[in-house]
């Protein structure tokens, strides 16, 4: 199995100035220090994520194929291990892509908004200028005016949300289950920009 790691381009934690060994001229950095005992989340080891985890952790600029040593413990939304390196940077996780990717999500829930608003096409405009920029294609200033509009819209969905959260507690069963199928969209569909594909290397 691969596993992945998401840090800073200069191989810092996004959270912590906790730093990884780089790969360096084409060969894997060095192996992390061995780490001892049970492992437990949050707590100890070396924190890793399985290809359909990484829709999670879009939490910095770049992402390293991993190989790990010993035992792996897979706690969900990110597993850890006793001992790791850093292979290769994989260099599809990029700023278009992610943006793509950003883009492609929104788009997901645009019907339920166009469904109440149908005469309101600020947020798809803005969806189509985000791809225009991701692509070079479109000015910063027409990608900050489509997102003021956007926002607009998504207070007045905020407050339209919070009405309802009323009923969320009977439809629990129903939105677990729409949530992990929309996680499974959102995983497979970051996998097609990053060219992951099942039991294959990232390129």
């Amino acid at each position: 199995m691969t596993y992945y790691k998401v840090l800073k381009v200069d191989g810092t934690s996004p959270y912590l100035d906790f730093q990884w060994h780089l790969p360096q001229n084409d060969k894997p950095g060095k192996w992390m220090p061995y780490v001892r005992g049970k492992l437990v989340e949050c707590e100890r080891g070396y924190h890793v994520l399985k290809a359909d985890q990484l829709s999670t952790w879009i939490v910095a600029d770049a992402l390293f194929e991993v190989k790990v040593k010993g035992k792996v413990v897979d706690f969900g939304n990110k597993c850890a291990c006793h001992q790791a390196r850093l292979v290769r940077r994989v260099e599809t996780w990029n700023e278009m892509n992610l943006r793509l990717f950003a883009a492609d999500c929104a788009e997901r829930v645009l019907p339920i908004f166009e469904k109440r608003s149908p005469n309101d096409d600020r947020p798809r405009k803005a969806i189509e200028v985000a791809r225009r920029f991701a692509r070079g294609e479109a000015t910063k200033k027409e990608r900050d005016a489509a997102w003021a509009a956007a926002w607009a819209v998504a207070r007045a969905a905020a407050r339209a949300a919070a009405r309802a959260a009323a009923w969320a507690a009977a439809r629990a069963a129903a939105r677990d289950a729409a949530r992990a199928a929309e996680r499974k969209w959102q995983s497979e569909r970051l996998m097609h920009y990053l060219e992951i594909r099942p039991g294959e290397e990232a390129k």
